[in-house]
């Protein structure tokens, strides 16, 4: 049996695994999503990027799992990519799900453009210092049913603006660890350079999903197949 440990992106909490779990669990699997502090039903006092690694690290020590394949989502490949080299022997292997990757001592609005640093920035001023969620318009072209859409943005909570802003720490070059990167092609057709760079280690490997950025809710079903495929 397989551990999978799944960490949603911004904004959202375990619930977003449900439908992936469900299909996870079917095949035997155990599976453990997470919701991360400040996000959903652990909303409350800002957390920074590290609080994020050791919530994950926290899941897999404290069930005493092993054999865990450690799926990160769209921000969570950043503390999901730290916490994979933490764990030890307990890895199988590291998923990132259209994700971004950690670059030690860089956060992850650092891999955005100054105009799109400066626009998340100016939110978090707004905001208090947290990301607000997105609105339904900027789902759209995504693959997502409209009752999909609805229920992303009705669930969706403020993301803690330190997680997004402070430094990677890596405990190892993730380039070493066992990977797959999944490419959602419905949300651009390559991975970034730091991705495609990656891919060039014996480690990594690519597979590509005719989907958009939130495969959890748009094919859940072709996400589990994956994630099964890696057991």
């Amino acid at each position: 049996m397989t551990n999978f440990v799944l960490v949603p992106g911004a904004w959202l909490g375990a619930w977003a695994w449900d439908d992936v779990a469900a299909a996870l669990r079917a095949e035997g699997h155990g599976v453990y999503p997470v919701t991360l502090s400040g996000v959903a039903e652990r909303h409350g006092p800002d957390a920074g990027q590290q609080e994020h690694v050791d919530d994950i690290v926290a899941v897999i020590e404290d069930n005493d799992l092993q054999d865990v394949v450690l799926a990160g989502h769209s921000y969570s490949g950043i503390p999901a990519g730290q916490a994979a080299g933490r764990i030890g022997d307990r890895l199988r292997r590291v998923v990132y799900v259209d994700s971004n990757i950690p670059t030690d001592g860089k956060s992850f609005l650092d891999g955005w453009s100054e105009e799109g640093q400066a626009w998340v920035r100016g939110q978090l001023e707004e905001s208090g210092g947290y990301w607000p969620p997105l609105t339904a318009e900027d789902y759209v072209g995504q693959d997502l049913s409209d009752e999909s859409v609805a229920l992303i943005v009705s669930r969706s909570t403020p993301h803690p603006g330190r997680s997004i802003s402070e430094p990677a720490q890596l405990a190892r070059p993730i380039g070493e660890l066992p990977t797959t990167y999944i490419k959602c092609l419905m949300d651009g057709a390559t991975p970034s350079s730091d991705v495609a760079e990656q891919l060039t280690s014996p480690s990594w490997e690519l597979v590509e999903l005719p989907t958009g950025h939130w495969p959890m809710f748009s094919q859940p079903t072709a996400l589990a197949k994956v994630l099964n495929n890696l057991a």
